[in-house]
């Protein structure tokens, strides 16, 4: 009966892991509207100095995002986007990273 338990509480925590990490497409582009594409272009497709950001993979978009979030700097623009990612949430970042990551895939 303890094992039934644990596996229970294992699937779980594997079941509401994949939905968080999955992330809202749909909130994303509603987000990403917001700001992003006047830099990054429509779909996060890059202008001028500001990079592609469609089809990237999903860790790459939510590692950056964080650290930009932190106030690390990693490149030319990253005073800009340390002011741009501070006041995203944790949900906002993953659902950012869902939508980036499927723009070419549509």
């Amino acid at each position: 009966m303890k094992n039934l338990f644990i596996g229970f509480i294992f699937l779980l925590v594997i079941v509401y892991s994949n939905v968080v990490m999955s992330g809202d497409i749909s909130a994303g582009e509603a987000r990403y509207s917001q700001n992003c594409g006047n830099c990054h272009g429509p779909g996060g497709m890059g202008l001028a100095s500001y990079p592609k950001l469609a089809g990237k993979e999903i860790d790459y978009l939510m590692d950056r995002l964080k650290k930009y979030r932190a106030g690390t700097k990693i490149g030319p623009n990253s005073s800009l986007m340390i002011m741009m990612a501070e006041p995203l949430s944790d949900k906002e970042i993953v659902n950012l990273a869902a939508y980036l990551s499927n723009v070419q895939k549509k």
